[in-house]
């Protein structure tokens, strides 16, 4: 599996209407969007437009209007994404589950090619099916906090450290704390 252009964008977008979301901000323009990936704007509306297609994304039309995650966070999981935008997350056609067909290998059954591919195709489904835009979001507003970084979409006079909920407050209350993109089973022995 190879994460085109048009694929690391919509994962880029997704995130930051989960941040924004997280911080307060429920809506986005795809301008806002654009600037802060440095990304051309009608590249990013036709990314956009899939994704709402997907049923990951709405948009609100009007002066205030723009896009907003259309799904709790805990229900997208990025394997579900990268599939509806890029296809089978199969590195060759014959080990995919979504996208199978025949390759041109003469015994299919015990070609040693296709059973590694097979490994490869489920250590990565593994990985992006077990992660949701919540776990993302959660893990980058935390890094950003330690970082002291503020989202290119808030307002520098606001400042990210008075929108970041603080260890204890309602929003943080009650989840898992993650430290960075891990198996779960390490995540469960904790």
């Amino acid at each position: 599996m190879k994460l085109s252009k048009r694929g690391e964008y919509a994962l880029r977008a997704v995130i930051d209407l989960g941040i924004a979301q997280e911080l307060g901000f429920p809506i986005l323009q795809a301008s806002e969007l654009a600037m802060k990936e440095k990304l051309p704007v009608k590249f990013l509306e036709q990314i956009l437009a899939q994704l709402k297609l997907g049923g990951y994304v709405k948009s609100t039309r009007g002066k205030l209007g723009g896009y907003s995650l259309a799904k709790p966070m805990k229900r997208i999981k990025f394997g579900s994404v990268i599939r509806f935008i890029e296809g089978p997350l199969a590195p060759i056609r014959c080990v995919s589950q979504t996208g199978y067909a025949r390759c041109s290998c003469p015994d299919e059954v015990h070609c040693g090619l296709r059973m590694l591919m097979l490994d490869v195709r489920n250590a990565i489904a593994k990985i992006l099916d077990r992660y949701t835009l919540k776990d993302i979001v959660e893990i980058t507003l935390r890094k950003l906090r330690r970082d002291k970084v503020t989202p290119a979409f808030i307002p520098s006079s606001i400042g990210l450290q008075s929108l970041l909920p603080t260890k204890g407050s309602p929003v943080f209350r009650g989840r898992r704390k993650l430290n960075s993109v891990e198996p779960i089973s390490v995540r469960q022995r904790k």
